[in-house]
């Protein structure tokens, strides 16, 4: 599994569009970028997509 999921992959896993998908994705990388973490432009970490949306097992 990779480690990056794309804006596209978020707009097929939420059933949104590609635009709202981005700003999903580039909200999600502003947050990362508080904690100190590098980001990547269209690409969020899967792990914190999946705990922001409650997606984690447990």
């Amino acid at each position: 599994m990779q480690k990056f999921i794309t804006a596209k992959e978020v707009a097929e896993i939420l059933n949104i569009s590609l635009s709202l998908a981005y700003k999903i994705v580039r909200n999600l990388n502003i947050e990362l970028e508080k904690m100190g973490y590098f980001t990547v432009h269209g690409k969020v970490n899967r792990k914190y997509f999946e705990k922001k949306f409650l997606f984690e097992e447990g």
